[in-house]
């Protein structure tokens, strides 16, 4: 039977420990200076040498020309002891998970008294420490505390916190760690070239990353692999195969795919993955290893050279080449999805999809709005860029002129834009009768963001009347104003407010109610310097919205979301489509029924002098003439206004006219006409026959 190599070469003497000098060092100079105490206690992983120290320390006490750090392997007690010795009487190895109850710690203690056969010490070493039951560590605290002058106690555990306290207290501590993987590199090379077995120099990182840092591990891996070798050695391609590691090839392909976006290849490793039968959370983990190595790669340039990154030579250049295609943000991004998703993948009932899946997630960072998406969006932008390649309308247009505090505005430079609904509906397109009205200036209220309403028919202007012409001078592909109306505030024009438009009507919502439901069809047509106009379908509630109290709650809305100082006024959208720009200021803070029928003469509003004719009213109760028929509207009284109705608490509407008006008709007594009046008038509502 072949020995195993961590038997057959485990270390004899302190200075063969490998990737210990931490715990060797300290231990050889209190050798040398005689400093020795009455109990040690050696933590750490599993197969990092704890054990092995222990017998090399028992075998430096018992040396004939010791204590000693370098025990002479000459004498009875240093060949006794030695990795293939037979052993000593005057050194008990006691293994405590099969051990560790309070019976074998009296006979141990028992037995702690016998002065040594032929040693100078009695060493105990007890073996996985932490299994010892608190009953068989009281058994042994006093004897621990105060042994007699021949007896030395060793404890090796990978649990020192479950050690008793008062035992841990009374040794001299030593931590050990994991071999770091230039060390195990030496290691496996030294052993090999004993072994006289040739080995591919690809074939040692994957030994060592399967090893996981143990040296027992490790050496056991690479065992396995010289028991399997042919007569051309341990080749690459048998390591892999044997492994079950993922081809490097398969890792190259995916990290190219990704780095090109080219989703079509990444969903073909995949595909090719499966059919080589490799397992989907292995690669996971693969792919996860090799960004964290492009990732040292990009930010420390040297970390080939200096043993950061383990890989053969030709898989260094081709993983530089990598580093230098994805940037440090995307690199990033992939890291976290893959991670968050290895842990999704342990009781997943189809790993594949998980895969695919994760795969979907970094191909399309467009789809979150967390800052790791947008850093990549930038990122992928400044390489097209760099590159001279198009970026795409969306990033000419928008993304180039933004500010970079601002990344909700910004699209991908190749993709479209995947909007939430509430973006969605902060953008609507207006009304088709407000588009079939605009001509020259007013070419650009596509751009508006006007909700679009139910369709209405085209006022005419009475007989006589001229209809109003759009100025020729007007520019063409944009109804926003003039740049002498003053810069806007903070550089936030209507694009940008309209992204921040839901988050003010929630602000709306907690001041006022009624005030957020007469903003449910508005929307935001432009923004003069500090002043936000806005645009609704329905006459009577852009009367209400101009009033006081509603539009000093908008303003402060605003002011609670974007900051600064903001007024407010509302607008019909006929006027703008009719003039090409937002009528003055001046105008539209006029009180409602006053002035407002004069700058806009094509739309005439008139009460119906007989209820019951529903069918024969327009969609909001006002009397027009379609553009169907030619049939003029008769001249309207000119005492005769039409008076929004008073302010009325929140959540209600009133449908009581002005009793006081001069002219007005009386109100009908039938419930049931007085309901249709306030839908038709307040609410839009047409009568269907």
């Amino acid at each position: 039977m072949a020995l195993a190599l961590y038997r057959k070469y485990r270390p004899a003497t302190f200075a063969e420990v490998v990737g210990q000098e931490h715990v060797t060092e300290p231990l050889r100079t209190a050798l040398a200076s005689g400093r020795i105490n009455h109990a040690y206690l050696f933590s750490g992983p599993r197969g990092c040498g704890k054990t092995s120290s222990a017998r090399i320390m028992a075998r430096s006490l018992n040396c004939v020309e010791g204590p000693t750090p370098d025990p002479c392997g000459k004498c009875g007690p240093c060949e006794a002891l030695a990795p293939e010795g037979p052993g000593s009487v005057d050194v008990t190895e006691l293994d405590a998970a099969s051990h560790g109850g309070v019976d074998d710690a009296r006979e141990l203690r028992d037995r702690a008294f016998y002065a040594p056969a032929e040693s100078r010490y009695r060493v105990f070493i007890i073996d996985e420490a932490h299994m010892v039951t608190p009953q068989g560590f009281n058994a042994l605290l006093k004897i621990v505390e105060e042994p007699p002058e021949h007896l030395i106690f060793i404890f090796a555990t990978t649990e020192p916190d479950k050690v008793l306290t008062t035992i841990r207290s009374r040794t001299h501590h030593y931590p050990f760690r994991l071999i770091p993987p230039k060390a195990m590199r030496e290691l496996l090379e030294r052993n090999v070239a004993a072994e006289g077995i040739p080995v591919e120099p690809a074939v040692y990182p994957l030994v060592i990353r399967a090893g996981g840092g143990s040296a027992r591990d490790t050496q056991s891996v690479l065992d396995q692999l010289l028991a399997g070798a042919g007569p051309e050695g341990v080749t690459y391609e048998r390591a892999v195969a044997l492994l079950g590691v993922t081809d490097s090839a398969l890792i190259d392909s995916m990290v190219d795919a990704l780095a090109a976006d080219d989703a079509k290849n990444v969903f073909g490793t995949i595909d090719r993955l499966s059919e080589a039968g490799h397992d989907p959370r292995r690669f996971a983990a693969d792919l996860l290893d090799r960004l964290r190595d492009l990732l040292l790669l990009r930010s420390v340039p040297e970390a080939a050279t200096n043993g950061m990154v383990s890989a053969p030579e030709e898989q260094l250049e081709r993983m530089v080449e990598q580093a230098q295609r994805l940037s440090p943000g995307t690199l990033t991004r992939y890291a976290e999805i893959l991670h968050n998703g290895l842990l999704k993948m342990r009781g997943a009932t189809s790993p594949r999809l998980v895969l695919e899946l994760l795969c979907s997630r970094m191909l399309l960072p467009e789809v979150s709005d967390d800052e790791a998406s947008m850093l990549q969006r930038l990122e992928r932008l400044e390489r097209r860029i760099a590159t001279g390649a198009p970026a795409g309308p969306s990033a000419q247009g928008g993304a180039s002129a933004e500010s970079p505090r601002t990344p909700q505005s910004r699209q991908s430079p190749t993709r479209p834009t995947f909007e939430r609904p509430s973006q969605r509906a902060s953008r609507e397109q207006p009304s088709p009768d407000v588009a079939e009205r605009q001509q020259g200036g007013a070419a650009g209220a596509a751009d508006t963001g006007a909700p679009t309403g139910p369709r209405r028919p085209t006022p005419t202007a009475p007989p006589g009347a001229s209809a109003p012409s759009p100025t020729p001078s007007a520019p063409t592909g944009s109804a926003q104003p003039p740049a002498s109306s003053g810069a806007q505030q903070g550089g936030l024009d209507a694009a940008g407010l309209r992204q921040h438009w839901p988050q003010v009507l929630a602000v709306v919502r907690t001041m006022s109610r009624s005030t957020e439901a007469l903003l449910t069809g508005a929307s935001i047509h432009s923004v003069e310097g500090n002043t936000v106009v806005l645009t609704h379908p329905a006459q009577p509630l852009v009367r209400r919205l101009s009033e006081q109290r509603n539009t000093e709650c908008i303003a402060r809305a605003l002011t609670q979301v974007v900051s600064g100082e903001w007024t407010v006024r509302c607008v019909h959208p006929s006027a703008v489509a009719a003039t090409g720009q937002t009528p003055p200021a001046a105008a539209a803070q006029q009180p409602a029924g006053g002035a407002g029928r004069q700058q806009q003469p094509q739309r005439t509003y008139q009460r119906p002098s007989r209820p019951a004719q529903g069918p024969a009213e327009g969609p909001r109760g006002q009397s027009v003439t379609s553009a169907e028929s030619d049939i003029p509207l008769p001249p309207e009284p000119e005492d005769e206004e039409y008076h929004p109705p008073e302010d009325v608490e929140e959540g209600t509407a009133s449908a009581e006219p002005d009793s006081s008006e001069e002219g007005a008709e009386p109100e009908p007594v039938d419930p049931e006409i007085r309901a249709q009046r306030l839908l038709t008038e307040h609410l839009g509502a047409r009568r269907i026959d």
